[in-house]
């Protein structure tokens, strides 16, 4: 056991959590992770379990740095958030102006349908769009197969297991080929939005996206591992990212440390998906949520703007389009997006479904993190392995972590 623990679990709780912990790595599907927990003023409770490469090599550690994948959302979103504090963002104002790419939309007739059968947009597309993933284009996992959503894949698909993106002019350029599967507004989808965000941050601040997040952001919390590529001082942190076969189980690597797609800035800084860090990087962040935006007696965000980020911003028909296809492949996502609605950049709990609480808000990593924080019990959690959502060891694990921790929790 590493950190302090100065109440807020059990002593039997945490050693429950340990057990879990093992038993996966123990199992040889999961070769390490990092798990960090606290509750209250911070004191922490870590666990570094397992090795940086499947087939043995150094152990994992407490500063262990993860590609953080999905979970990059919450912590990019904050750059949008400085720029709403500043009124150089609006809610409801078009992104026109910054993104002329997206202006004069045309819209498939139906989602399904072929490109070129489209009508005009009802009306622009604003930054409340984008920053509630409602804009009109992304992953839509009730239809897989329609013809917009490869149109999608093959202009602006950079993840960790295909190649790397085009610079954000060219990429965004690509997108606006594109006609949108919805009207703005009308439907969540996930995933495309968040890094439209970024390319919108970057323009509107006249800088680089991380050049900007870490100055207002990354800085002010000592977030200094948390960026968009590891340094070669830092490299031999950085495991490999496994990616098992969905057949035979045997890993696969999708990305080395070493020459790697994270060992070299990228030329399209993805807000998305594109984050590198550490479970105490992130530690902070989400600290300083739960703390109204305040990090060491220092505003980072206003209280009104991590509660607009922290609470539910779908509306009864994009939350009832989000609830039912998500039912449809509960199966596939262990139960991953179920439970409620979503803010900015990261999902909300908004009805008990298991075992967490209503509020908790955070979200789940392709690359196997997971990291939410809870303001009624002021608990935060942070769970990073090296292994890809390709099979679904890595969301079992996710789902014992969570279910263990909250049993860990004790208030008597």
């Amino acid at each position: 056991m590493v950190g302090t623990v100065k109440g807020g679990f059990s002593a039997t709780g945490l050693r429950r959590l340990r057990a879990v912990l093992a038993r996966h790595v123990e199992s040889g599907k999961i070769p390490g992770l990092v798990a960090l927990v606290s509750r209250g003023s911070g004191e922490t409770y870590v666990e570094a379990v397992g090795t940086m490469r499947h087939d043995g090599g150094p152990p994992m550690r407490r500063d262990t740095i993860f590609r953080m994948a999905s979970t990059s959302n919450p912590v990019t979103m904050a750059a949008a958030m400085v720029l709403l504090d500043e009124c150089r963002l609006r809610l409801d104002d078009p992104v026109d102006p910054w993104l002329p790419e997206l202006a004069g939309r045309r819209v498939l007739r139906r989602p399904d349908g072929p490109l070129d059968d489209t009508v005009p947009a009802r009306r622009p597309i604003t930054v409340r769009d984008l920053l509630t993933s409602t804009f009109g284009l992304g992953v839509d996992f009730a239809s897989l197969d329609a013809p917009i959503r490869a149109a999608t894949f093959e202009r602006t698909d950079y993840s960790v297991a295909s190649g790397p993106a085009p610079d954000p002019d060219e990429w965004m350029r690509r997108l606006g080929e594109l006609p949108l599967s919805c009207q703005p507004g009308e439907r969540w989808q996930y995933d495309l939005s968040n890094e439209v965000v970024g390319v919108l941050v970057a323009r509107v601040a006249g800088r680089p996206l991380e050049a900007f997040l870490r100055e207002r952001v990354l800085d002010p919390l000592g977030m200094e591992d948390t960026a968009f590529h590891v340094p070669a001082g830092k490299i031999d942190r950085l495991p490999p990212l496994y990616g098992p076969d969905p057949r035979t189980g045997e890993f696969l690597v999708w990305d080395e440390a070493e020459g790697g797609r994270s060992s070299r800035p990228p030329a399209f800084q993805g807000a998305g998906g594109g984050l590198v860090s550490t479970a105490d990087d992130y530690h902070a962040y989400f600290r300083m949520l739960l703390n109204g935006g305040l990090h060491d007696g220092r505003r980072i965000l206003s209280r009104p703007a991590v509660e607009l980020m922290t609470t539910n911003r779908l509306t009864p028909e994009q939350q009832a389009a989000r609830d039912a296809m998500y039912r449809d492949i509960a199966h596939v996502s262990g139960g991953q997006g179920l439970q409620g609605g979503w803010g900015f950049g990261m999902a909300v709990r908004t009805r008990r479904g298991d075992y967490a609480s209503v509020g908790q808000f955070g979200w789940d990593g392709g690359t196997g993190t997971s990291v939410y924080a809870d303001p009624g019990k002021q608990l935060t959690g942070v769970l990073l392995t090296q292994v890809g959502m390709s099979t679904p060891d890595s969301m079992r694990l996710i789902n014992d972590f969570w279910t263990t921790l909250y049993q860990a929790v004790d208030d008597d």
